[in-house]
This record gives structure tokens, sequence and C-alpha cells, in this order.
């Protein structure tokens, strides 16, 4: 028996080692990403996904708004420290009147845009799902605050269009973006790394592209 045969023949073989623990790096890599940015973003994709629907049968569901107006009167001496807040002007309302809307209404107007004239002070107040604004009259102190709500479809629309939604909710979509980029590519290299063992990997990802293109083609005028 050749002994060095052996040996030889029991070695690994180096040219198919190296390709293979970087396939086997590659994947755990892969792997790691895509559960990871799935975790992430998979309630905000079931949200998206759902009001998606919504939004496409936004006129077959029924809203019926629900309008609430409260008055209040502000009182004299403070009404008297607007004087000096301009008669024409878009500035935000002045901190007299935002704490005195705060205990009045319950509703925050700092930093808010005004629509101001001699008579009196407007601000629009829009949110998801709704509408709001406060008038406040420069004479007699009195002010309305009215606001309207569409129920918790509006509501969830308004979310996914990102409108009237904050700061926040405006990098929360950003950063839910990403994390859906990052869990369609590494999806997508994992098919690459698949599609050897899976014939059928590249016509479906095929026909996913294929799909909406011949329907924008075709049937969006």
């Amino acid at each position: 028996m050749n002994k060095n045969a052996d040996i030889v023949n029991a070695a690994p073989d180096r040219t198919t080692a190296a390709p293979n623990a970087r396939r086997s790096f590659w994947l755990k890599q892969l792997h790691s990403w895509h559960w990871i940015s799935a975790a992430v973003s998979m309630v905000g994709m079931m949200l998206f996904a759902i009001t998606g629907i919504t939004l496409n049968h936004a006129a077959q569901i029924p809203a019926e708004p629900v309008v609430k107006e409260t008055t209040a009167e502000m009182p004299a001496p403070l009404v008297a420290r607007l004087a000096d807040f301009p008669d024409e002007t878009t500035d935000p309302a002045p901190d007299v009147m935002v704490r005195w809307a705060k205990d009045a209404f319950n509703v925050n107007i700092a930093g808010k845009a005004t629509e101001t004239t001699a008579e009196e002070i407007y601000v629009a107040l829009p949110m998801p799902g709704g509408d709001a604004w406060m008038t406040l009259d420069r004479t007699t102190g009195e002010a309305v605050y009215e606001k309207t709500t569409r129920g918790p479809v509006a509501y969830l629309n308004d979310l996914h269009k990102g409108r009237n939604s904050g700061l926040v909710w405006y990098w929360f979509i950003d950063i839910f973006a990403v994390a859906c980029v990052i869990f369609t590519v590494t999806g997508l290299a994992l098919v690459w790394l698949h599609a050897r063992s899976r014939p059928s990997s590249w016509p479906l990802v095929g026909l996913g592209l294929l799909i909406p293109v011949i329907i924008a083609l075709l049937f969006i005028h």
C-alpha cells in the first residue's frame, strides 16, 4: 500500500476550501442583515402595505368627519398684552397666547405660523387624519378652537403619506425606508447565492420586474 498516496488523498482540497469559506462567510452575514432588517421593518412594512390598500380604495371606505368646536374668552389683561404683536404678520403667536391656549384648549400652538390681522390671530393646526384651527379676536378676547377628525383609517393613511406628522415621523419614514432597502438587497443577494440550486429564482425575480413594467407601459397613460 502506498501510504504517501493515502495522505495526499486525505488532505483537503485547498482549491475549493477557500471559496466555500468565503461563501459561508457571506451567507452568514447576509442572513444576519436580512433577518435584522426584517425585524426592524416588519411592523412598518405591514402598516405601509395595509395603508397602501386603504389609500387605493379610499373612495370605497366611508369616513364620517367629527367636528368639535370649543370656545373660550381670554382675560382682558392678557388681551392687552397682545397690543405689541404686529397687525400684519405670519410670526408665531406670542408666549402669552401660547400659554393661555394650552390652559384653555389643551393645544400647543408654539412655533406655529399665524395669519395675523389687526382684528384677529388665526393659527392653522393640521394633523394626521383631520384638521384643526384656532382663532382669537384681538378686541374682545373671544377664541374658538375647532378640531375635525376623520377616523383611524384616515389617520393611518396620512401617516403613510407623512402628511402633517411631524419631524420625528419624518425621520422614522427615512430610517424605515433604509431598513427596507437593506432587507430587499440582502434578499436579492441570498437569491443570487442560492440560485444554482433553485432554478426558478431568476425567472421569478424577472417576473417581479416585468409585471410593473408591462402595466406601466400598457395601462398607465
